[in-house]
C-alpha cells in the first residue's frame, strides 16, 4: 500500500499526568511508542518522530526532527511534521494511543485525495492527533502559531476538511477505542483491566 505518504509519531508531549514520558510506558509489556510505531509501520513510505529528545528515542531507528516551534503544543508539532514530510500527505499519530485500528487509518489514507484534512469526529469531537493532513495546511497552522493561537482545530476553518464521522469509524473500530489515549497512571491501570 505505498502510497506516496508520510506517517508522523508525535512524541513530544509534557506526560506531566502520567509523570514520566508517556512513550516508554510498557502497555502489555512494551513501551507504548513500540506498540504504535508498529501499528503504523508500511502504512507510507516514511514514518518520522517528532521529538525534542532524540537520544532517548534512538533504538527506534526512526528518522527524528525537532520542533520548528518549541513549546508550541501539539499544533505546533503537526506544523513540524506536516512541514518535514517527504510527502504531499502526513498522517499524524500521537504516541499515546496504543489502540490504533490499522484498516481505519487504512480507510482514512484511501480518503486523503478528497480533502486538507482527514479527521474523525467521535462524540462530536474532531480526533486532531489522528488525522492525515496535506501540505497545504502549513501556512494556515503557522499563522496560527506566530499568533500565539494554539488550538489544533484553529485553522480548519480555513481549509478544506473532511470529517469522518461515527458511522464510518464503527465499520473498523465499534466503540472509538483508536482515540483513546493513556495520559495518567490511573488510565494504565483501566485499560490494563480491559
Amino acid at each position: 500500500m505505498k502510497s506516496r505518504l508520510t506517517v508522523a509519531i508525535m512524541a513530544g508531549g509534557k506526560s506531566s499526568r502520567m509523570g514520566t514520558d508517556k512513550s516508554f510506558v510498557l502497555f502489555e509489556g512494551r513501551p507504548m511508542i513500540e506498540v504504535v510505531r508498529d501499528t503504523v509501520a508500511g502504512l507510507g513510505d516514511e514514518t518520522l518522530l517528532i521529538t525534542n529528545k532524540p537520544a532517548e528515542y534512538e533504538q527506534l531507528h526512526l528518522p527524528m526532527v525537532g520542533d520548528m516551534y518549541p513549546d508550541h503544543g501539539p499544533l505546533g508539532g503537526i506544523f513540524t511534521a506536516v512541514h518535514a514530510a517527504t510527502h504531499p500527505h502526513t498522517l499524524v499519530v500521537a504516541c499515546d494511543m496504543p489502540w490504533l485500528n490499522r484498516p481505519l487509518l487504512e480507510y482514512m489514507i484511501g480518503l486523503r485525495q478528497t480533502a486538507d484534512i482527514i479527521v474523525p469526529r467521535w462524540e462530536k469531537f474532531p480526533e486532531p492527533l489522528h488525522a492525515i493532513y496535506s501540505k497545504t495546511c502549513l501556512d494556515p497552522i503557522e499563522a496560527k502559531l506566530k499568533a500565539q493561537q494554539l488550538k489544533i482545530t484553529g485553522f480548519f476553518g480555513q481549509v478544506d476538511v473532511r470529517f469522518v464521522e461515527r458511522d464510518e469509524i464503527e465499520r473498523f473500530d465499534v466503540d472509538g477505542r483508536s482515540f483513546a489515549n493513556i495520559n495518567s497512571p490511573e488510565d494504565l491501570e483501566e485499560a490494563g483491566g480491559r
